[in-house]
């Protein structure tokens, strides 16, 4: 059923190995900032698929100061 590189023993030993390097504080802070960065690619990706802003077409008016 669950055939490829990652079955779920692996995973629980993945999980094993992390909880043994960072501890059971420290796991909790790791998430939040790895799901924050996903977050903010996938932000990323989304604006740079959005067409850009039409940009104006007229001079900005000079006035002079005397």
């Amino acid at each position: 059923m669950f055939e490829g590189l990652f079955q779920p023993t692996h995973l629980i030993i993945i999980a094993g190995i992390a909880l043994l390097i960072f501890g059971p504080k420290k796991l909790p802070e790791l998430g939040k900032g790895l799901g924050e960065s996903i977050r903010g690619f996938k932000s990323a990706m989304a604006a740079k698929d959005e067409p850009a802003p039409a940009k104006a077409t007229h001079a900005p008016e000079h006035t002079e100061q005397r």
